[in-house]
């Protein structure tokens, strides 16, 4: 199992994907917002979302669990 933090501080913006989705290595799945700025976080390897605890609008800070994968 595979988990994908937050890369730094910020508002989520969108969450791109959903539990039980395929993903790929490189593939966006949730973009924070910080200053203005809209910051991708990419899948750093190929699996399945087994649960997304990231929501819209939330603040999350650096290294939270946005997301687990398998």
């Amino acid at each position: 199992m595979a988990k994908i933090e937050a890369s730094m501080a910020g508002s989520v913006w969108k969450v791109l994907v959903k539990e039980g989705d395929e993903i790929k290595a490189g593939q966006d799945v949730v973009i924070l917002e910080s200053m203005k700025m809209e910051i991708p976080i990419a899948a750093e390897v190929d699996g399945v979302v087994t649960k997304v605890y990231a929501q819209e609008g939330e603040f999350v800070n650096d290294a939270d669990v946005l997301l687990e994968t398998e």
